[in-house]
């Protein structure tokens, strides 16, 4: 399972205090003496929060590390509290009710007047303490006469073990920690309220850390406030890269493609793997299309009858028309061409036409329509499952390339250094992002209507395609043979006499040789693949940007 930053304990600013649920240290976080409390550095030397600008429409964002995502937070509490003038605790939970548009706060703030207590009621989160224009989370309160009662167990304590509101209900720390743990852990509760019946009194955060006496707990309630920030915020989005504790962080809410800062490529829009030239509208129609019953009521309507009485599906397996339904509770006989009752087929039961006649073709194009349709789904859907598993296969190919430049049996003897083979990496990562695209290209091509722009589109689906099979032989077939091979031999050599050495050294130069031509061979083609693969999308985007595209009628129903 993933594991989250933890959030904040309620800052109301950027020097707040958090405590961190992931297994690996961060880079300045550091524990204070109580255990409640981490504070957060800036961090991030390794590029976090760096801006990126890539090919294929990437535009600008960041990734945010987990103490960035967590001063992010934090600054955005404060910039509202310097209109809202609320408690930190206040203002992040109507902050989250907006996703964190704090434009769409101040707009709701300033049409309620300034009233808060209106705006709490609208928004429907329980209303702390309301004096004029302030919304207070009370402290906790100690002190007092020598002994209270707690309102929940009933029993009597010392005040300093005592706890309470500005409402005045006081609960032992026993109690409290039952409490808090049961909201936080069993209800997954960002907004804790008074235990006492009625009281909308809300608990602060830094309230909550204090009154919770196990360290899990602390930082699962720090956790789901860092989730839910993350979660609310459109502009922002987890890595889904497994093991990944970064976000992204986007400028503007159309932008699809990005990469963390752990190599990870994904849409914004969906957090799946990056899918262009298929907008997330399509490709969810698409998923639901492969994973639903669907196909198999296509199955079923082109290779199978209804029994005109009971209407169980039919399979037909022996060569006579004559059918007799198999359920217990219709055992009908009936014509297998015309669907109609068989007793009136007496021995000419071939003679159908006798029946009505539109009713038998309408029955008949409706099967014809239904096996038409499953041809088709069928066509695309082998092709795009094709590239996928050529895409599962070639993934191994970067892992491989590299054991070529560093082969521990050979070492400094290896048959080519890796400046002779930096060309592979990059033809790799090529093939990849080529085959990726390929595969949702059958995706945008199942759900289009055809039209002169269409067979553009697929002239440009076939260039790529026929490029991308070339190039995939040439590192899967010809660079091993012509790389592995060298590899045995400069093995060999080091084995063998002087006499023997000079032949296979001769042998080895004409493998370089050898080399030198797959480099041209498998440079030009990647590149010229790149080629192809930017000038399809491009197409496609011209495509959406002039409304060239129509699509059929599936897409407009899922």
């Amino acid at each position: 399972m993933r594991k989250r930053p933890a959030g904040p304990g309620g800052p109301a600013s950027s020097s707040g205090t958090s405590t961190v649920s992931r297994s690996q240290s961060l880079q300045d976080g550091r524990s204070s003496s109580d255990g409640c409390e981490m504070r957060w550095g800036v961090g991030g030397t390794d590029g976090a929060g760096s801006m990126h600008s890539e090919d294929d429409g990437i535009r600008d964002y960041a990734t945010l590390s987990p103490e960035q995502i967590v001063l992010l937070m934090g600054e955005t509490i404060s910039e509202a509290n310097g209109v809202l003038q609320l408690r930190s605790t206040a203002a992040r939970l109507l902050l989250n009710h907006f996703h964190w548009e704090k434009v769409t706060l101040f707009e709701k703030f300033f049409d309620a007047d300034g009233d808060l207590k209106k705006l709490f009621l609208e928004v429907e989160i329980p209303q702390a303490n309301v004096s004029g224009n302030t919304v207070t989370v009370a402290p906790v309160l100690t002190g007092g006469a020598p002994h209270y009662e707690c309102q929940i167990c009933m029993c009597e304590a010392p005040a300093e073990s005592m706890a309470g509101l500005e409402c005045g209900h006081k609960f032992c720390a026993s109690c409290w920690n039952m409490y808090l743990s049961t909201k936080v852990m069993d209800e997954g509760c960002q907004m804790i309220t008074c235990p006492a019946v009625s009281c909308g009194v809300l608990v602060d955060d830094q309230t909550v850390i204090k009154l919770l006496i196990d360290p899990k707990v602390r930082i699962h309630y720090q956790k789901q406030i860092t989730e839910s920030f993350v979660q609310c915020n459109r502009l922002l989005r987890w890595c889904p890269s497994p093991g990944c504790v970064n976000a992204v962080k986007v400028n503007s809410s159309d932008v699809r493609p990005v990469r963390c800062n752990c190599g990870h490529l994904f849409c914004f829009g969906c957090g799946k793997e990056y899918h262009d030239p298929v907008n997330c509208d399509m490709l969810r129609c698409w998923h639901k299309k492969c994973n639903d019953d669907s196909e198999t009521s296509n199955w079923l309507a082109a290779n199978t009858k209804e029994c005109p009485k009971c209407f169980v599906p039919i399979q037909k397996d022996g060569g006579c028309n004559h059918v007799l339904c198999r359920n217990q509770n219709c055992r009908m006989d009936f014509c297998w061409v015309c669907l109609g009752p068989w007793e009136p087929h007496g021995s000419a039961w071939y003679n159908c036409n006798r029946f009505n006649e539109e009713e038998s073709r309408k029955a008949r194009d409706a099967q014809e329509k239904s096996r038409a349709t499953l041809s088709r789904y069928l066509f695309y859907f082998n092709r795009y499952y094709n590239h996928m598993q050529s895409l599962k296969f070639e993934s191994k190919l970067p892992e491989k390339v590299r054991s070529w430049g560093m082969d521990a049996s050979l070492g400094p003897r290896s048959a080519f250094s890796p400046l002779e083979l930096d060309f592979l990496p990059k033809a790799v990562n090529a093939l990849l992002r080529c085959r990726q695209t390929l595969m949702y290209t059958y995706v945008f091509a199942f759900y289009l209507r055809p039209n002169n722009q269409s067979r553009i589109f697929e002239d440009n689906q076939r260039d790529l395609e026929s490029a991308t099979e070339q190039l995939s032989e040439y590192l899967e077939r010809d660079a091993s043979l012509s790389i592995g091979r060298s590899s045995i031999s400069i093995n060999n050599l080091c084995r063998c006499s002087n006499n023997i050495a000079i032949n296979m050294t001769e042998s080895a130069d004409k493998e370089k040789d050898t080399l030198k031509e797959l480099k041209i061979k498998v440079v030009d083609k990647h590149r010229y693949c790149e080629r192809r693969r930017r000038a399809l999308l491009a197409h496609v985007r011209e495509g959406e940007e002039k409304d060239w595209w129509e699509f059929t009628d599936d897409l407009k129903k899922t």
